[in-house]
């Protein structure tokens, strides 16, 4: 095309976007959507991972979680829930679970949550993603129709938002670079081990970065003396602390270990309720706090709370979810010591916006209710 017939054809496109324009002005405003119907809804989201997702319990490309949406008075309140492996929970068995007690939810009274919650709890026996999901579509229209975040529901400051640290799964040590390298923003990494290549994986990372780490065991290690041999030389490698060495049920052989290191030992698969914690004291230094893990915002605050209360630290953390969950989660990290809410960072296709980190700090969105906003 000549330099002529360039701009002649650029003229009659601004000429014909102009006539548009007043055309769009002219036209009669838009019918305003109709208000949704009062119910609840769920549905499967699977969130495609970025790096194949590898622990000493499973490995995926690729998450399954559960979404719920409670809707009243033209309000509609998200939450998520991502079954946890470990306790045989599915995003399909959720869905199921809460199938069957959906006429529950839709015919309770939100504003009695607590006593809601509570028989959801009583009628969904180990299901407590599920009913996580429940609790943050809630919260999340309880914040909506009173006009304010949920973290003044808790009386807590955005401004104290913690820092989150950034994941690295069990990987090869070319891959483990690449992550690493990946995460440079964020001032903290956590590793995952477990297994024989801990040593391997360790000196990937020492290879990359001297920045401090966290590391989780994810109950890989069999035997108190292994573990506490290992967590020394984990100190000797610049790691803060370390979250459940042995299986849950060895809290004794915890005590044991707490008295043969001296870096802090978090309890998360051990840790479930708030009833759990004062049996946990003696032998941990602290607890993970997880949506998924405690059944939603109400008790995972109980659980912040208590611990607090028994003078041992807390850090809150997530399992690989979208933006949803991983909002919820953040309105209470001004009450955690540490945070572990990277899942959504490590997904390609989040479907909501919300939370976001800078530097790995965390800022909360300041909207109505959890401040997520459902884009695909």
């Amino acid at each position: 095309m000549k330099r002529r017939e360039l701009f002649q054809a650029l003229a009659a496109a601004t000429a014909g976007s102009a006539l548009l324009g007043r055309d769009l002005l002219d036209a009669p405003p838009a019918p305003a959507a109709a208000p949704r119907a009062p119910g609840f809804t769920t549905r499967i989201r699977r969130l495609e991972l970025r790096h194949t997702w590898t622990t000493t319990m499973s490995s995926s490309a690729y998450r399954d979680t559960l979404h719920a949406e409670f809707t009243r008075d033209g309000i509609t309140g998200y939450g998520e829930g991502a079954g946890i492996v470990r306790y045989q929970q599915s995003a399909l068995g959720g869905q199921q679970a809460l199938e069957a007690v959906a006429s529950l939810i839709t015919g309770g009274d939100p504003w009695t949550f607590d006593k809601l919650l509570a028989e959801l709890d009583r009628r969904l026996p180990g299901q407590r993603a599920a009913l996580a999901a429940v609790d943050l579509a809630l919260f999340d229209w309880m914040g909506k129709k009173l006009g304010v975040p949920v973290y003044r529901h808790f009386g807590l400051d955005p401004a104290d938002a913690a820092v989150t640290n950034m994941s690295i799964g069990i990987d090869t040590p070319e891959i483990t670079r690449q992550k690493v390298r990946e995460a440079e923003d964020f001032p903290v990494l956590k590793i995952k081990v477990g297994l024989a290549t801990d040593e391997a994986t360790l000196e990937a990372v020492r290879s990359v970065t001297k920045k401090p780490l966290r590391v989780d065991a994810n109950e890989g290690w069999t035997s108190k003396e292994e573990a506490a041999r290992k967590i020394n030389w984990l100190e000797s490698q610049g790691v803060q602390l370390i979250e459940q060495p042995l299986p849950a049920h060895m809290v004794e052989e915890h005590r044991w270990i707490r008295n043969h290191v001296h870096i802090p030992i978090f309890a998360d698969e051990a840790c479930h309720s708030a009833q759990d914690i004062p049996r946990l004291r003696e032998s941990f230094d602290g607890i993970v706090v997880k949506l998924d893990k405690a059944g939603g915002l109400l008790e995972a605050y109980r659980q912040l709370t208590v611990a607090k209360a028994l003078g041992m630290k807390t850090m809150i953390g997530c399992m690989v979810s979208s933006s949803c969950s991983i909002t919820a989660a953040a309105h209470l990290s001004p009450l955690a010591d540490y945070a572990d809410l990277d899942g959504f960072l490590l997904i390609a296709n989040d479907p909501y916006v919300g939370v976001t980190a800078k530097k790995g700090k965390l800022i909360l969105p300041g909207a109505p209710g959890l401040g997520v906003r459902l884009v695909r």
